[in-house]
């Protein structure tokens, strides 16, 4: 009896496209199943030092909703590095002007902090309407 485990190659691993409608989803809950899909912690030949996730591309991002009043009260922070460089946006206002940049914070959060996670940041789309120019990929609907 063999009771090894097979570690997937890089040249084995088969990245497919997924597509997820955003709307009237919460925040977090599209952040992290998008985050999943590009993990690929969905797939059986899950590894954790490659890249085995999949594409994704989000629509309607500009639809998403935020549970509770933290539209009104969370705040998106960053420092410039001087004194002072402290900027403040509220959700409220990041959501009507840059709600894909608003997802693709919450996205980032929750991949791994390094170089891998970098890389699989590249692997998503986040579009604010319907539209998408990705038909040629041929995404799938991913329901969640």
């Amino acid at each position: 009896m063999n009771n090894t485990t097979h570690s997937v190659k890089a040249k084995e691993i088969e990245k497919k496209w997924y597509i997820i409608d955003a709307t009237d989803k919460p925040l977090g809950r599209v952040a992290t199943e998008v985050a999943k899909l590009l993990r690929g912690k969905h797939k059986v030949t899950y590894t954790t030092n490659l890249d085995c996730g999949d594409n994704v591309i989000v629509i309607n991002s500009d639809k998403i909703v935020l549970t509770g009043d933290k539209l009104n009260q969370k705040m998106y922070r960053h420092h410039s590095g001087y004194i002072g460089g402290m900027k403040e946006i509220k959700y409220s206002d990041l959501m009507a002007n840059n709600s894909d940049k608003a997802l693709m914070k919450a996205i980032k959060g929750m991949l791994p902090k390094n170089s891998l996670g970098r890389k699989m940041l590249t692997n998503v789309r986040i579009y604010k309407g319907e539209e998408h120019n990705n038909q040629a990929q041929k995404p799938e609907k991913w329901e969640f």
